[in-house]
């Protein structure tokens, strides 16, 4: 089974940046695809970026496109999202969440309903 611990999350000024990881473990991560997903008071669960097992394949919201960048290494078994020019609605509770060959594409990827494993979750507040 696998696990998965999020960091990096924190408060910061409204145009800044916050790196965030995620650590997995239990089972090999380049057999993993990695998504990142927020949850912002009082609203539903919604999609920010994955990436694919490999890396080469990546995919974010519209809302964060050119200002968010999803990353790993699975040598490190590690994912990452580095998010920059930060928005007070922005703020949220990021989770990272890992499916199991799925098929690369915005709409399969972008179901939080493919993730079968989910990390405890790391807030994020954007003060403006």
């Amino acid at each position: 089974q696998v696990q998965l611990v999020e960091s990096g999350g924190g408060l910061v000024q409204a145009g800044g940046s916050l790196r965030l990881s995620c650590a997995a473990s239990g089972r090999t991560f380049s057999t993993i695809d990695m998504g990142w997903f927020r949850q912002a008071p009082g609203k539903e669960r919604e999609f920010v970026s994955a990436i694919s097992r490999s890396g080469d394949i990546t995919f974010y919201a519209d809302d964060v496109k050119g200002r968010f960048a999803v990353s790993r290494d699975n040598a490190k078994n590690s994912v990452y999202l580095l998010m920059n020019s930060l928005k007070p609605e922005d703020t949220a509770v990021y989770y990272c969440a890992a499916a199991f060959f799925i098929p690369h594409n915005i709409v399969t990827m972008s179901q939080s309903g493919n993730f079968g494993v989910w990390g405890q979750g790391t807030q994020v507040t954007v003060s403006s």
